[in-house]
């Protein structure tokens, strides 16, 4: 895998990465929110996984959008997000975020 040259994130939209292979991607808030790599949302402790879904109720009155609080560098594989539902446990690797940017073939 490719390492990332340039990572522009977004918090209202997601994050771009320039790949030092010369590959772009572009992540949305839905997919990377959606596709956390955590123990809980990925059911490694044994659990179901507890995949992020959008809050459709239409009877709540009010939802907030996703966004990112922030982000930070972990080590130098990864980046974790915090969310503004409190999410924050997910640690993105870079194979992780170039794998959720490929095609499925």
């Amino acid at each position: 895998m490719s390492n990332p040259e340039h990572i522009a994130i977004s918090k209202s939209r997601g994050i771009e990465i320039d790949w030092q292979d010369g590959r772009h991607s572009t992540l949305p808030l839905e997919l990377l929110r959606r596709e956390c790599p955590c123990a809980n949302c990925t059911g490694a402790h044994g659990t179901p996984p507890q995949k992020w879904q959008p809050d459709t109720n239409p009877l709540r009155t009010f939802t907030p959008k996703l966004k990112m609080e922030s982000v930070e560098q972990v080590g130098g594989y990864a980046i974790r997000i915090f969310w503004n539902d409190g999410h924050n446990a997910g640690i993105y690797s870079y194979d992780h975020l170039r794998k959720l940017a490929e095609p499925v073939e």
